[in-house]
């Protein structure tokens, strides 16, 4: 008895170019139907549609690099992984720290992530000629095969780095290329889980910052290119250098149009006089210009005014000013000086009581923003909706129309990002608490870059967490403003150097280096706001192979496709469904490719016996429940489920050992007629 239907499912992570192929064909069915044909795309039909002046020559701009095709291939390989909890994870967490390589982890994050992330923000190698970054980016082999390959453990358990992580040297002869190979599709499989309105924010130095750009134009689309940072490092410029270098880059992009509207945040270095802190911005729509052509409004009764009692007559000019000043299109000095006049012309004299005009008055002038004073006008002078902010036009005391835009919050994002502290500084802040990390990311820049790129309720992912600097940001922001952003850090476990001080300080990876500040971090704050951060906490997963087997589809003999359906007997590995652990792992890994997501593992309820059998629950988004289960089944597991009604029911194949008179297959299909008729959802693997 086999049932093989969802094996691919869960051996493998989801396939999301065949994902995004469905949604391009579903895109064109519904567009341009004449170019499918028997769910085939015809290519000629596409380029006639398109038109010749749309189709690429075959020699036409684009990034192209040594290793290109490969990376490529690297975006449409499947995962065999999962994310394996720690057993002292917090019965409830809110954030996440996964330990692994970060191309497989965001393979595994497909499913359950796909499409939900508000913000991404990695810092990845610059290339500078030191970094480690040649990741094994091939993992369609087995554990044995990808630990030969890769060389084999250390005696204390950790991955030879040698093999895995070996640094780029500038002399070689694809060194950019390497780096470009690396982050393609890093970079790529990041923007499939970004929202419609998401951002990502990348760090970078001169060395790749061209190169980045051009990547991320491919990947994310020129389009939606935001802006390209500059941050000051270092605010030390009385060194005597040939040219001193104090700055990186940090280039935004965002998945659609929709992530270019981003949260409203001062620039920290505005001055406190400025007109941002008033709520409002106001200036004289008169424009004085080539490019602002001179118009004759007519202000109607009611049009606003600043003043409460104001009458001024009329200044009209003499005729050969308006001859002139047609001829040139604006008000010049010389014309000015001439006639006397000069822009606003008001054509009649202006009246008005208890803030109103009480008759209409013309006026000629050169206007900015005259289209949207003239929807004023017509919506009978009503504050205009201009994305949540009040938009409104008055007269002020010596008759120029003004413009107001009155908002809750301001907003003032400059390019150029100063005074958000340095290195260094935030080098000894970590070693107050015993981390030891030589370049991390300031928490302040980080805190920054959240407040535009996400709410209050979004999903943060960093997927280069180094020490960790993006999870300490968004724990303090959270406390600072109530927030409940959920942060999810992903690091490789990378050998230190021996002779480092972190490595004599006892930390032996990276990873662990980002373990110990997230733990002492949520500590420090527990202790200092224990009112505020009861339910601060991070569950820990660790990146390894499936606890189900993997379909291969590449067996080419009868007798290796017999032995392979033997082995799928039961899915699970052996084992896996009697070791309470296990049984864990087990279900962090279903809750993932069911889409609940890694934390989803939380919405468990504590297991219970029904009818002698040990059965998961879980609580789905819409209140109904999922139950889960790996234990013998049994006719009275059954009636237990009938009378319950869950929303789904996940048994694996090795359930069904036959019992109570009937055998193991005649159970599994009386099981799916029964449920069926109650419109329970079944999934046997």
């Amino acid at each position: 008895m086999t049932n093989t239907a969802h094996l691919t499912e869960l051996g493998h992570s989801p396939d999301t170019l065949a994902q995004r192929q469905a949604e391009l064909l579903a895109l064109l069915r519904q567009t341009a139907p004449e170019v499918l044909s028997d769910n085939q795309l015809n290519v000629e039909k596409l380029k006639e549609l398109l038109g010749q002046e749309r189709i690429a020559p075959a020699e036409h701009y684009e990034l192209n690099w040594a290793g290109k095709t490969e990376a490529r291939r690297e975006i449409q390989k499947t995962s065999s992984h999962t994310l394996r909890p720690d057993a002292n994870n917090p019965a409830s967490a809110q954030h996440m720290l996964i330990e692994g390589e970060n191309l497989e982890v965001l393979r595994v994050l497909q499913k359950s992530y796909y499409g939900k992330v508000k913000m991404i923000y990695i810092d990845p190698p610059y290339n500078t000629g030191n970094d480690s970054f040649v990741y094994p980016d091939d993992y369609s082999e087995t554990l044995d095969e990808y630990q030969k390959r890769t060389g084999e453990k250390s005696a204390e358990g950790y991955l030879n780095k040698q093999s895995l992580w070996k640094k780029n040297s500038k002399e070689s002869g694809q060194y950019h290329s390497a780096w470009l190979s690396m982050m393609y599709p890093r970079l790529y499989l990041a923007r499939n889980l970004l929202r419609d309105d998401g951002v990502i924010f990348i760090s970078i130095d001169d060395n790749e910052a061209a190169n980045l750009k051009l990547l991320c134009d491919e990947v994310f689309g020129a389009e939606n290119f935001v802006a390209q940072f500059i941050w000051n490092t270092d605010g030390h410029t009385d060194n005597q250098f040939d040219v001193k270098v104090n700055h990186e880059y940090i280039l935004l992009y965002s998945k659609c149009e929709l992530g270019k509207k981003l949260g409203y945040v001062v620039d920290p270095n505005t001055r406190s006089e400025s007109n941002l802190w008033k709520g409002f911005a106001e200036n004289s729509i008169t424009k004085n210009g080539p490019a602002n052509p001179p118009s004759e409004i007519q202000l109607p009764i009611g049009f606003p005014c600043a003043k409460s009692e104001l009458q001024l007559k009329s200044n009209k000019p003499v005729q050969g000013y308006f001859d002139e000043q047609r001829a040139l299109g604006y008000v010049n000095r010389e014309i000015t000086s001439r006639f006397g006049v000069s822009y606003p012309i008001r054509l009649d004299s202006m009246e008005v009581n208890e803030g109103r005009l009480v008759k209409p008055c013309r006026v000629f002038s050169g206007w900015a923003n005259v289209n949207k004073l003239r929807a004023f006008i017509e919506n009978d002078c009503q504050p205009l909706d201009e994305d949540g902010e009040k938009l409104y036009f008055f007269l002020s005391d010596n008759g120029v129309i003004y413009y107001r835009r009155e908002r809750e919050k301001a907003q003032n994002i400059l390019s150029v990002l100063r005074n958000f502290s340095t290195t260094e500084k935030m080098r000894s802040e970590l070693e107050s608490f015993g981390v030891l990390f030589q370049y991390p990311k300031p928490k302040e820049l980080i805190r920054y870059l959240s407040l535009v790129g996400c709410g209050k309720d979004d999903v943060v992912l960093d997927f280069f967490a180094g020490s960790g600097t993006t999870a300490h940001a968004l724990f303090e922001l959270n406390l600072e403003d109530g927030g409940a952003r959920q942060c999810i850090s992903v690091q490789m476990p990378e050998l230190l150097e021996e002779t480092s001080e972190a490595y004599k300080a006892g930390y032996r990876t990276i990873a662990d280096i980002t373990r110990a500040r997230i733990d002492k971090v949520i500590a420090k704050l527990k202790a200092e706001h224990p009112d505020k951060t009861a339910g601060l906490a991070c569950a820990h997963f660790t990146l390894a192979p499936s606890n189900f087997k993997v379909w291969r589809g590449d067996v080419g003999s009868a007798d290796a496709l017999r032995e392979q359906l033997a082995l799928f007997q039961s899915a699970e590995k052996a084992g896996q469904a009697q070791a309470t652990d296990a049984q864990t792992a087990m279900l962090a890994e279903l809750l993932l490719k069911h889409g609940l997501g890694a934390l989803g593992v939380h919405a468990v309820s504590a297991p219970k016996q029904v009818a002698g059998v040990t059965v998961h629950r879980v609580l789905l988004p819409d209140d109904k429940h999922m139950w889960l289960c790996f234990e013998p089944y049994t006719d009275a597991l059954k009636d237990e489920m009938v009378k319950a009604r869950p929303a789904q029911v996940v048994l694996l194949n090795s359930c069904f050992v036959g019992q109570d008179g009937h055998g193991a297959d005649e159970q599994l299909a009386n099981l799916q007629l029964e449920l069926a008729g109650l419109d329970i959802g079944l999934t046997v693997i």
